[in-house]
């Protein structure tokens, strides 16, 4: 490619990031399923998804540490495009050492002329020349020691507050560190179809690099390529999963023959998981408020051969009026959460959500719990997860369930690596993003009291 078709395409990638921004801010749309439209509307190529992926997350992820640096450089209101042009072409200058300084500075201006006129294009030369000329301010100066991690990290003031009370300082200093490393491509592999030596075989064929986890071992790490598009995917040998998400169904564990219930299904993960771990046998219901979300459930079980799920349209807070009492020998319920585990796959979810969202969301958890007890066979096994590190959506939605329950009770939980195991507690494993580089993630078991039928 050219310089000058390079050129052409850099200021392309840096106005479609510019436009995922604003929609994010504005319309509260997901930064995940905007920068893949993106992709496509803009048609970029393979080599340049990665800086628009870059540019998109990087900004949102510093956007308080952004805005820190640009206050004292900013004189009056500016237009919101404009606030979001600047935060953008200073984390190229800040944090990407591969692109040139005044690069992104000449680029910010061209956008600037493109989308407004001279006069806002001299406005943002002249910031981003003077930060270049005089540096920016030590975060250092902050004397708050919270305010000064919520703004170094980028994380809203009443999170890191919530969470230093339940974590301590240090802990969650290294989580919203965690939070804004780009994750690790990882996924499972399909055992009723492959070993993990297969399809590292077949992925090494392919020029991609990739390696088997020392956590969990139907995990496999990829460090370059579009796993969409491999022969492995493709033949439905591995599913595109984060290792964390690998836990519930291992913790489940449910044998070969198993009547298995699905409550928080789509898009599949999790089931398919499950199905893989029955070896194809037995019969899985899986369960979703969202039909439409159903027919993604469908398309993962057909790419991988699993013919023992069945999809039904079932809000998890009524399941017990559908469903037959106590007709079910094993449950998984991964429940909807605040998913502050996975900031660092969409970080606008630290801009957006509040804390009073905790509390209503407690409430869907303990009622899917409650329908659960109803069709769960005595003996049998629940385990709840979420993607979150919340104590009150985590431990606090245990305590209370079990307070409701008395018919049922923690267990340990088995079938995992020593090292998640030794971290358990009363049968409850909180995973910090720091702890193995995956997402934040919760996994507690439970056994209902009396004898399997």
């Amino acid at each position: 490619m050219s310089k000058k078709k390079q050129q052409i395409w850099d200021g392309n990638v840096r106005d479609a990031a510019l436009t995922i921004l604003l929609a994010v801010d504005k319309n509260q749309a997901y930064s995940n399923l905007l920068l893949h439209q993106t992709i496509e509307k803009y048609k970029i190529d393979a080599k340049d998804r990665s800086l628009l992926t870059e540019i998109t997350y990087g900004t949102l992820q510093h956007k308080f540490t952004l805005d820190y640096y640009l206050e004292p450089f900013i004189r009056g209101k500016v237009d919101l495009w404009v606030r979001w042009l600047l935060r953008m072409s200073l984390y190229q200058m800040e944090y990407l050492s591969r692109i040139p300084p005044h690069a992104a500075v000449n680029e910010a201006v061209e956008i600037a002329k493109r989308r407004g006129h001279k006069g806002i294009a001299s406005m943002v030369n002249g910031i981003l020349r003077t930060i270049l000329r005089e540096g920016l301010r030590a975060t250092a100066d902050i004397t708050d020691p919270v305010e000064r991690l919520s703004i170094e990290t980028s994380h809203p003031k009443w999170l890191v507050e919530r969470w230093v009370e339940s974590y301590g300082y240090e802990n969650t200093a290294n989580m919203l560190r965690e939070n804004n490393i780009p994750p690790v491509q990882t996924v499972r592999v399909n055992t009723t179809r492959a070993t993990v030596e297969q399809v590292l075989a077949s992925l090494e064929a392919e020029g991609i690099k990739a390696h088997q986890s020392d956590v969990m071992p139907e995990c496999i790490h990829l460090t370059n390529g579009t796993v969409a598009r491999t022969t492995a995917f493709k033949e439905g040998l591995m599913t595109i999963q984060d290792e964390s998400s690998m836990l519930p169904a291992n913790v489940l564990n449910p044998q070969p023959g198993m009547k298995v219930l699905d409550m928080c299904a789509a898009p599949g993960g999790k089931t398919t998981h499950l199905a893989e771990k029955m070896q194809n046998e037995g019969s899985i219901l899986a369960m979703d408020l969202h039909p439409h979300k159903l027919d993604l459930i469908d398309e993962n079980t057909a790419r991988l051969g699993l013919e023992i799920v069945q999809t039904a349209p079932i809000d998890g807070r009524k399941a017990a009026s559908f469903l037959a009492k106590e007709s079910f020998d094993a449950v998984l319920i991964d429940a909807p959460c605040s998913g502050l585990g996975v900031m660092r796959r969409k970080p606008d979810i630290k801009y957006t959500k509040r804390e009073e969202d905790l509390e209503s969301l407690q409430t869907i958890q303990l009622a899917i719990l409650d329908n659960a007890v109803q069709v769960l066979k005595p003996g049998g096994r629940l385990v709840y997860s979420t993607c979150t590190v919340d104590k009150q959506e985590n431990e606090g939605t245990v305590e209370a369930f079990l307070t409701a329950h008395p018919e049922m009770e923690s267990e340990a939980l088995t079938n995992l690596p020593e090292k998640l195991l030794a971290k358990q507690n009363s049968g409850m494993l909180q995973v910090f993003p720091q702890d193995f580089g995956s997402d934040g993630f919760f996994v507690a078991a439970f056994r209902k009291k009396g004898e399997t039928n």
